[in-house]
């Protein structure tokens, strides 16, 4: 139920009594100077005039139509072309039946016969259209974003309902947009930038919206909904929004992405509709080669495999589907073999119906509805128990790498559930090196820096995944206790045979020396590969050049093959 306004406070509203007569001004402030203040005017002039003076105070006009220099109407009429002084109700004064139904289609909210209303109906009226006025006032400062002044996400569903029960047979467009790492560029640029670039969208949004008409919204955070006819022209879309952009600071930075649901069924919900939006828009989330998403088929058949990958996952949890298989990392020095190091650990789904299912299938997904937390945990486990066995079986193990993901680097007991398993499993922590993707630190690299620390102290090796991707600056790097640096998979897809394929990789080996942290080359395919990083002096490598993912029993095998002389026999 919505609170209303509190009228049991001491607030003495004002009212504007406008005639030329003056005894009639009298009698009105004699019925309604008890309850309010009373301002006087006695021509059309003079009444436009102390309407705009008090603006910021009035609460009500009591207007007589027939008035010297400017009639009642012709006051109504200024009074509906100024946005400021609109919003003040009128109740007309008037011994005319025939004016009430023009003074109304003016503005007017109510309006008095002179001398035929008792008082107390009088104070009434005019308490009432106070209220009423009030009220719809409140109402529209909560159904507008205070920022881009477009509708907030609670009122756009209710009027875009409206809008559709009005006329069913319209096609309409279901239309999501949002910026591309939007936290990213208000960690750079500042949230005085990242506010403007809002602003930016909303003025987009209306452009949109004089072209097809609709209704548009700020749903939360950079994300716009737009409810529009159905536009056939998408280079139009991307041509307003280019324009849009155009000429701000930082432009080429701002990637807008735009998910489209056309011709959205009007059988579909709304609140439906708008998430298919966004899911086309997700969809091309890290695409540098689209900027519009259609809701289509294909991506709904994805959706919905999606949804039962996120309804399997507790029975793919009780019935240990979740497998771990371990990738080889190499040592590669120049004058010698490479040599068996340590390994990272990787996440296989034994589907009963699916299949084995690949991390990229079902990842991204549990990162974006909260079960990845879950997920790590099984993985962590599972290779904290193959590590355990084959301490037992050889009398040593090889480091492995386990993912922390985003969410996991927020949970308050991180340090302690991996120092729970090290305890557990008989494990040194320099054994279990934690991988954190480079994205996750932009997140809020200070506060991250802090609990990386922490983990640190407790003796865990710290690894930046995907290092290169771009999502760093050296600024943060400064501020973050790495022990390795993990090369993105890009540079060695990317090797060519020209030195300016090289130096990038070179500037890295340099950052690295310069944090005192190892390197490691991911996507090792090819010999040729393998020497370039070498030559240039990267620690470690791997990749199917020297092996593909494997089972713990697989890894195993190879484990033997290069168990050092004092180990165990195999």
């Amino acid at each position: 139920m919505r609170t209303r306004f509190n009228r049991t406070l001491d607030i003495r509203r004002t009212i504007l009594i406008a005639d030329d007569e003056m005894i009639n001004r009298q009698i009105l402030i004699h019925k309604l100077g008890r309850f309010y203040d009373t301002i006087e005017a006695a021509t059309g002039r003079e009444t436009l005039e102390k309407i705009r003076e008090h603006r910021a105070d009035l609460s009500l006009i009591m207007l007589d139509l027939n008035m010297p220099d400017g009639t009642g109407y012709d006051v109504l009429r200024e009074m509906q072309e100024d946005e400021e002084i609109k919003r003040i109700p009128v109740i007309v004064l008037t011994s005319e039946a025939q004016a009430e139904i023009e003074s109304l289609q003016l503005g007017a909210v109510d309006f008095l016969e002179k001398g035929k209303d008792m008082p107390e109906v009088v104070v009434a009226r005019v308490k009432r259209s106070i209220e009423l006025a009030e009220d719809t006032m409140i109402i529209r400062s909560t159904e507008d974003d205070e920022l881009t002044g477009l509708y907030n996400r609670k009122y756009f569903f209710e009027y875009a309902k409206l809008l559709r029960r009005s006329d069913p047979e319209q096609e309409m467009d279901a239309i999501a947009m949002n910026v591309e790492r939007f936290h990213i560029v208000n960690e750079i640029y500042g949230r005085q930038f990242g506010d403007t670039v809002l602003i930016k969208l909303a003025d987009i949004a209306r452009k949109i919206l004089n072209i097809s008409g609709g209704l548009a919204a700020r749903s939360e955070a950079d994300t716009f909904f737009i409810y529009c006819r159905h536009l056939e022209d998408h280079e139009l879309l991307q041509e307003i929004i280019r324009e849009g952009l155009q000429g701000m600071e930082h432009a080429a930075k701002v990637r807008v992405r735009v998910g489209v649901y056309p011709k959205a069924p009007p059988e579909i919900s709304l609140e439906d509709q708008f998430d298919r939006a966004l899911s086309a828009c997700h969809s091309i989330r890290n695409d540098l080669t689209r900027q519009i998403a259609c809701y289509d088929e294909a991506l709904h058949e994805e959706q919905m495999f999606e949804e039962r990958l996120v309804g399997d996952f507790e029975q793919a949890v009780s019935e240990d589907q979740i497998s771990v298989y371990f990738q080889p990392q190499f040592l590669i020095p120049q004058e010698s073999q490479p040599i068996l190091a340590s390994a990272e650990a990787l996440v296989r789904w034994d589907h009963p119906e699916l299949g084995q299912l690949r991390p990229n299938r079902f990842v991204p997904t549990f990162e974006r509805n909260g079960l990845i937390s879950r997920l790590d945990h099984q993985v962590w486990r599972k290779a904290a128990q193959h590590m355990r066995a084959w301490k037992e079986r050889y009398g040593m193990t090889y480091p492995i790498s386990i993912n922390i993901s985003r969410i996991d680097l927020f949970d308050d007991e991180l340090e302690d559930t991996l120092s729970g398993l090290i305890e557990e499993f008989g494990l040194d922590p320099s054994e279990y090196r934690l991988e954190i993707t480079e994205s996750a630190y932009a997140e809020d690299s200070r506060q991250l820096a802090e609990k990386i620390q922490r983990l640190k102290d407790r003796g865990f090796t710290i690894e930046m995944d995907d290092f290169g991707s771009g999502y760093s600056s050296l600024n943060a790097l400064t501020e973050l206790p790495l022990d390795v640096l993990k090369m993105d998979i890009k540079f060695a897809r990317q090797l060519t045979g020209d030195q300016n394929s090289h130096k990038m990789i070179s500037i890295i080996m340099e950052i690295a020396e310069w944090l005192s942290a190892s390197t490691i080359a991911e996507g090792i395919e090819t010999e040729e590969q393998l020497n370039v990083f070498r030559s240039l002096g990267c620690d470690l490598a791997q990749g199917y050049y020297f092996s593909k993912p494997l089972t713990a029993e697989e890894f195993e095998a190879l484990f033997c093959r290069y168990l050092p002389k004092e180990g165990k026999a195999c």
